[in-house]
């Protein structure tokens, strides 16, 4: 018990020698603490309170430790938030704030108030003037969050910027220089991207791991001035599904007639060849290879003249390229098409990713699939992955619904703790039966006529979908027997919050791909709550538990009243990581009755399934952070930028 203070010995025996129950035990203590604090600074008037602020700030710049202006930070935070919005902090929020501020991810359920609860870590880390960065899963979202917080910040003295995608350097750079700084995790990383490249055109003698604000020699200031503190909303969605997809600016590779003709090509090629005779598809990693036989035939196909420099090697990537786009990637699912350009799809919240695209040639194969305009080719000059950016920030902390799966992972990769946070009020969500059908038509049509009854009783009905394709399905049923409803997808990703706002109407029906909306509170009328309150049917097992728990998370917020059921098919996307040989026996064993429906056994078919996905998702983020690790290592003894020089 060496270098634990008083109060942590204390809340230690009190707990039994519980770790995380003496932690929540001192939050609970501290949380009452701010509460009698608030309440003294009641009578101050608004210049009284900012003047408080501004001591608080003098005392951190001198050095004092946060951790000791804890209480009346909080405190301040906890009155100016009544002041500027009506709104009091529960003490559970507070507990959440101190979570944060000791560097760990709160698990706040659905509907706590994470939003608001950030700004409590976000203002104590932001007095001594070193910047701190609140990273959302949206532009919207920081937007929002930045306007309706900002005032809070505002009223304490702190001045609140939020990049935007469509911002200029200056604006970036103005924007970071500000106290507080929000903006979504793509746009921060490409930042930081940028400003490695215009240390490298200044000056390749020095380049600093965190040099945020100097000038290069080119005489142009980084925009970034460094990474004090970050604070992750939607941790585990950042942090762990996107992991294993690395941020790149590319260098535009013009495509000439020859490479566009290939790649038309190859997907008729790919088209007349035979899976398991020409070519082997592994679907669970989303990968086709040839065969020998496959190669030959490839090479006595008739090819057009402007081929006949290409080499056999690059034929063959191409086709295999083909395959996989054929194979591998679903319109719907894993992309759509706006305005005959493909825009990816986040498998694991359902939103469009704009402006980015598959490495290795896979997405102008995609676009070739879809006879959409082929676009250039982009090479690399700069790449950091998820997990190396946001291990550059000294304290690093995030919150989000769903973390507790996730905590071995979160402390071996950026070592943070996950701390689950008591619910405001006890959680009353009722679970369902689990409902299995042999075929996706006979789930569909047993959903619309559960859909309907529902309807009659008045409740609003939350449908998550695992892709846009399947929730267009469902709508176009739904459409025949006439029930209103509303599809929020991929392609509505600008009307999404809105849509989530009106979805706890009674009789709302609402069509959600995976997460989309995640962010938005549904708030129920007062029909809705005596109805029974929001029900939420799922559609699917996704390829995450996290993301069931997200999905079905979405109704009882707040102690009120709601329920959630799975609705699954041998059709379902989720099986499509097996091989069409393994698929088609499990199909062979199903015995299902008159309606098509199967006994709840066949349910463990599915639990292998999301388990087999997780724990190959997951040795691809840990292979690839052991990759990472050691060629950083390996550049750092060469003195060399990893994430310039580090680009294959």
């Amino acid at each position: 018990m060496d270098g634990l203070s008083a109060s942590q010995v204390h809340h230690w025996v009190r707990s039994a020698g519980r770790i995380r129950q003496a932690r929540l035990s001192r939050w609970r203590t501290t949380a009452d603490r701010v509460k009698v604090c608030a309440e003294e600074l009641a009578t101050l008037s608004d210049d009284e309170l900012r003047a408080s602020s501004r001591e608080l700030r003098w005392r951190a710049k001198t050095g004092i430790p946060l951790s000791q202006l804890l209480v009346e930070a909080f405190a301040l935070v906890h009155e100016a938030t009544r002041r500027a919005t009506g709104m009091e902090f529960y003490p559970v929020q507070l507990m959440g704030g101190m979570a944060l501020f000791e560097g760990h991810i709160a698990e706040m359920r659905t509907g706590e108030g994470k939003t608001l609860t950030a700004v409590l870590p976000v203002y104590l880390r932001a007095l001594p003037g070193r910047g701190c960065h609140v990273v959302t899963v949206n532009d919207y979202l920081a937007g929002r969050d930045a306007e309706e917080m900002g005032v809070i910040y505002n009223l304490l003295g702190l001045s609140v910027g939020c990049i935007d995608s469509d911002m200029e350097d200056d604006d970036r750079r103005a924007a970071y220089a500000k106290d507080i700084t929000y903006g979504t995790a793509k746009e921060m990383g490409f930042d930081f991207l940028r400003d490695r490249l215009r240390l490298e055109s200044g000056s390749s003698s020095q380049r600093p791991r965190r040099a945020g604000g100097v000038a290069t020699s080119s005489g142009e200031a980084q925009v970034q001035r460094g990474h004090y503190f970050a604070l992750v909303d939607e941790a585990d969605s950042i942090l762990i599904d996107d992991a294993r997809t690395p941020l790149i600016i590319g260098l535009t590779v013009p495509n000439d007639a020859g490479t566009i003709n290939l790649l038309r090509w190859s997907r008729m090629v790919a088209e007349r060849l035979e899976v398991g005779t020409h070519f082997v598809y592994e679907p669970d990693q989303r990968n086709a290879g040839l065969t020998d036989r496959g190669c030959r035939r490839v090479l006595l196909l008739k090819k057009p003249s402007l081929l006949n420099s290409v080499d056999s090697e690059q034929i063959y990537e191409h086709i295999e390229n083909a395959l996989t786009a054929q194979y591998g990637f679903l319109r719907g699912r894993d992309y759509v098409v706006v305005d005959e350009e493909v825009v990816i799809v986040d498998e694991s919240t359902g939103r469009i990713m704009e402006g980015r695209k598959w490495q290795d040639g896979l997405h102008q194969a995609v676009e070739a699939k879809e006879r959409a305009p082929i676009t250039a080719a982009t090479g690399q000059a700069a790449k950091i992955t998820v997990q190396s950016f946001y291990r550059e920030y000294i304290h690093l902390a995030g919150m989000t619904g769903t973390a507790v799966q996730a905590a071995k992972e979160l402390k071996r990769t950026y070592d943070l703790k996950v701390t689950p946070i008591p619910t405001h009020r006890p959680e009353i969500r009722q679970p369902y039966q689990t409902k299995i059908f042999a075929t996706a038509d006979a789930k569909r049509n047993a959903i619309v006529e559960n859909i309907q009854q529902l309807y009659q009783t008045g409740r609003a009905v939350l449908i998550g979908t695992p892709s846009v394709e399947a929730s267009e399905a469902l709508s176009e049923l739904m459409n025949e027997h006439e029930i209103s409803h509303t599809i929020l997808n991929a392609v509505k990703h600008a009307e999404e919050a809105e849509i989530v706002r009106l979805a706890g109407q009674p009789g709302a029906v609402t069509i959600a791909t995976n997460m989309a909306g995640r962010g938005t509170d549904i708030k129920l009328h007062k029909d809705v709550l005596a109805a029974g309150g929001l029900h939420v049917l799922a559609t699917e097992f996704h390829s995450s538990s996290r993301i069931d728990r997200q999905l079905i998370g979405r109704c009882s917020r707040q102690g009120d009243p709601g329920t959630y059921q799975f609705w699954l098919s041998l059709e379902d996307e989720l099986l499509r990581m097996y091989t069409p040989t393994a698929l088609k026996r499990i199909k062979r064993g199903a015995r299902p009755n008159a309606n098509g429906e199967l006994p709840q056994r066949w349910v463990g078919v599915f639990h292998r399934a999301q388990r087999r996905l997780e724990k190959m998702h997951l040795k691809q983020r840990k292979d690839l952070l052991k990759q990472k690790q050691k060629q950083l290592e390996a550049y750092d003894r060469m003195g060399i930028d990893p994430y310039l020089e580090l680009i294959e």
